[in-house]
């Protein structure tokens, strides 16, 4: 799928951070059709996986900084240009699994460091779990998704309530202010204005409010998060690839606190505060970039 103000929003922000992507389709039959793909540079594969509802071109900030990697920047089904189907959520953690194998093996990556934030960092665990030899590390920038106890605030648990997330977001459609919202909600505010105007492009997609309201359903409910899906304490510890843990000193989703218990978890892990909030590259890449930078180094 293509759409004109998506592409444009996306050549602004990669332009702007001095990145040269060509843009991939790979085929992935888990979504009868296609997972968009940005990709770039020279080096060790590395894949980047986004949150909920952000395009992988959001993370420019980051990616600038990689260098001498070959870079691989993924929107997940539904959240840019990727395809999707309406049954994806409906058994989440087999099909995040599987579409991650399909993604890889398209590309022709055996086993690539990943890079992932909040929903891809949760999904980028579940393959390191399930298929522990198509992973050599792992890098989190910004607390995953529903690790351990940890959940998200009150405006996404309500909207993960059947009935009332769709009237939520029909009283309040994608708009300027509505983003600024979000940005503040992730205490991210304010947002660089070319990510703001992707974000903005990005909600409107047709199929949009569709993707994230069906997976906010799955992972979500009004006390918090799906104790199914949660990772928990014994999860983590088979997470056996060496995996680098930067958490943002006020990323309302889980903080330094949280992170000393990953890594406390982890058996291979490092923990490292910065500051920011739930996407903590976007106003301090210089932090962040040394750490991962120097993380690929190691492993």
């Amino acid at each position: 799928m293509r759409d004109d103000d998506f592409t444009n929003a996306q050549t602004d922000v990669l332009e702007r951070h001095g990145l040269d992507m060509d843009e991939r389709w790979i085929g992935v039959p888990l979504v009868d059709g296609d997972a968009h793909v940005l990709a770039g540079g020279e080096g060790r594969p590395v894949v980047l996986l986004n949150g909920i509802g952000v395009p992988a071109a959001a993370m420019a900030p980051l990616m600038a900084g990689l260098d001498h990697t070959a870079r691989f920047a993924v929107d997940l089904p539904g959240y840019g240009l990727t395809d999707t189907t309406p049954e994806f959520a409906g058994d989440l953690r087999a099909n995040a699994v599987r579409f991650l194998v399909e993604v890889l093996d398209g590309l022709g990556l055996d086993r690539p460091v990943v890079v992932a934030n909040s929903l891809g960092s949760l999904w980028a665990s579940w393959l390191a779990i399930d298929h522990p030899d198509r992973v050599a590390a792992l890098a989190h920038v910004g607390c995953p998704a529903l690790v351990l106890d940890t959940s998200a605030p009150l405006p996404m648990r309500l909207l993960s309530v059947r009935g009332l997330g769709g009237l939520m977001m029909r009283l309040r459609p994608p708009s300027v202010r509505q983003v600024e919202q979000l940005a503040e909600m992730v205490h991210e505010h304010p947002l660089p204005p070319d990510v703001a105007r992707l974000i903005l492009a990005t909600e409107r997609l047709d199929h949009f409010e569709d993707t994230f309201l069906s997976m906010l359903r799955e992972l979500l409910r009004l006390r918090g998060s799906r104790p199914e899906l949660a990772l928990t304490a014994d999860q983590l510890k088979r997470i056996e690839v060496p995996t680098l843990l930067v958490f943002a000193a006020d990323d309302p989703m889980g903080a330094a606190a949280v992170g000393e218990r990953v890594a406390r978890a982890i058996p291979d892990s490092e923990l490292h505060v910065v500051d920011g909030g739930h996407a903590p590259w976007l106003h301090h890449a210089d932090q962040i970039v040394p750490l991962v930078s120097a993380f690929l180094e190691r492993v």
